[in-house]
C-alpha cells in the first residue's frame, strides 16, 4: 500500500497571510478615499510608510510585510504560478 505524500510549502502560507493583509490595507485605503493601487505602488517603490493610512492599522500591517516577500507574492499571483 502506497501513501501519497502531502507537500507543504511555507511560501503558500506566507502568501496567504500577505494576501489577507493586503486586502485589509486596500480596503482601509479605499475607506479613506485614496486610490489604493497608487498608494500601494508608491509604498512599494519608495518604502515610505506615509503612503499608507493608519486607518484600521493599515500602516503597521504593511510594515510587517517584507517588501521582497510582497513583490514575490504579487508577481506569483499575477503570473498565476
Amino acid at each position: 500500500m502506497s501513501e501519497k505524500t502531502t507537500i507543504f510549502s511555507i511560501f503558500d502560507d506566507r502568501d496567504t497571510q500577505i494576501k489577507k493583509s493586503m486586502m485589509e490595507i486596500y480596503q482601509a485605503l479605499k475607506e479613506k478615499g485614496y486610490n489604493p493601487i497608487n498608494q500601494i505602488v508608491g509604498y512599494i517603490l519608495s518604502e515610505d510608510p506615509t503612503y499608507i493610512t493608519t486607518h484600521q492599522g493599515a500602516r503597521s500591517k504593511i510594515q510587517k510585510i517584507d517588501r521582497d516577500d510582497l513583490l514575490h507574492a504579487l508577481l506569483k499571483s499575477y503570473l498565476s504560478e
